[in-house]
This record gives structure tokens, sequence and C-alpha cells, in this order.
């Protein structure tokens, strides 16, 4: 069973029917159905449902746009237009409100289906980087706090290992006063490792914070270490077996 809330805006009381039938026999949990813009509103801050159908031309204008434009900027509910038109002006408009799919009168009970499947899990996935960008953003955070109370006192430098040094203010790598030449991937480990100076960073820590994006894996991790150990005069990263790497404190 589906069980979603839906609430439908659909202006002709016929084709609001058929959608709440069809929509029930395949599970989902039609919530209310509202025939105007007004009625709506009001609908969707009072339910809070998980979907939204809306025909794009209530009262033979385009308040279903208007509408859409509301839901997408004040509560972030996903929305599916259900449309006759074939006008590309108003297609054209429609699309600006980056609708999670389309249904066309009259309307297919599988394609139906298929269309709010395929916009809830659009919608879970486009939560979830979302999630993870905030995720990464207060990451960063904790690292540059990190990094701000081993400070020298009044410089932005943090020492570390046998005459390295660290200058935050520029983020920049030093071995006995000469900057050495990495890469924003290799900077940005070696910056996490001197931030839990002392304490193992995980492969899964180095991964989301250095790369920023899907892909990367454990190799990853480790082929960027070897490159940066080939990089550094003395040999201050440590293994940490199956788990990660360290910088003695």
């Amino acid at each position: 069973m589906n069980e979603k809330n839906i609430l439908i805006v659909e202006d002709d009381e016929i084709t609001a029917l058929n959608l709440k039938i069809s929509l029930q026999k395949q599970g989902y949990n039609v919530i209310a159905m509202c025939n105007n813009i007004i009625d709506a509103k009001k609908e969707i801050t009072n339910l809070k449902p998980e979907i939204i159908i809306i025909d794009i031309s209530l009262d033979d204008s385009t308040d279903g746009i208007e509408l859409a434009r509301e839901i997408r900027s004040l509560h972030g509910i996903p929305f599916i237009y259900l449309t006759s038109h074939t006008d590309d002006d108003i297609i054209a408009e429609a699309k600006t409100t980056e609708p999670y799919g389309y249904i066309v009168k009259p309307f297919d009970p599988n394609s139906l289906h298929a269309t709010i499947q395929m916009a809830l899990f659009k919608y879970e996935s486009e939560k979830a980087v979302i999630e993870e960008i905030i995720t990464l953003k207060s990451d960063k955070m904790t690292l540059e706090n990190l990094l701000s109370s081993k400070q020298d006192a009044n410089e932005p430098i943090i020492t570390f290992g046998e005459g390295f040094h660290l200058d935050v203010s520029i983020c920049e790598t030093f071995y006995k006063g000469s900057k050495i030449k990495l890469t924003k991937k290799e900077n940005a480990f070696l910056r996490l490792l001197v931030a839990q100076m002392g304490v193992v960073v995980s492969f899964e820590q180095a991964m989301k914070y250095v790369w920023e994006e899907n892909g990367a894996t454990e190799n990853s991790v480790r082929t960027l270490v070897w490159r940066l150990r080939n990089k550094l005069e003395v040999d201050i990263i440590k293994n940490a077996s199956g788990m990660g790497y360290y910088i003695e404190g």
C-alpha cells in the first residue's frame, strides 16, 4: 500500500472524483479535494499533504500555476500538474515552477501511479542532497572551529609534526618555512588531519569533506594519502588499520 496523503486541486467535479477513486484504488489517501485556489491554500496549510495534484487551469485561468509558485516557496511540498493544455506559452510558464511531473487529461490510472511514484522519488532524492549539503556545511564549520582553537596565540598558524606549519589565513602548508605545493584535495585532507590532530580521520569523513561529491571510495582516500606522502619531506601521516589516518598530536 502507498498510503501517501494526497490533496487534489481540480475545479471539474467529475475529473476530481475520478482522480480520487483511482488514487484510493492504488492505496493513496486523498485527504482533501479543492476546486479553487483559496480553499487549496487553507487545506495545504492545515493538512500538510505529502504530494499535491494541481489542475493548471482553475476557473479557466492559470491560477494553478500561481498556487504552485506559493507551494514551492512556502511549503516545499512536491506537486504534479494536471492539464489538457497544449498551449506552448502556458506550458512554458508552468515549467518555471519546477513541477515534479505532468498528468495529461484524460489520465490513465497506471500512468498516474507511475508519475506520482517518480515525483516522490525525485523529491526524496532532492531532500537527501539538501540534507547532505547542510551536514557538510556544519562539518566544515566544526572543522574551522577546531583549527581556530589550535592556532598560535598571536598568529593564524598551527604547528605540527617536525617542522610543519599550516597558515590558516591563506590555507597553505609549509615545511621549515617553504611552501608545499598541494592540490585542492590534498590541502583539504591535510587540513582535516591537522584539525583532528591526535584523532583518527575515518575514510568516511575524508570522502565527505574532501570530495564533496558522490563516487569517492576508500581507495580514493588511499591514493590521495600516497600522493600527499610523496610531497611531504617527513612522513607524518600515520595509518589506523582499516579505520583511516591521523597525525600525532
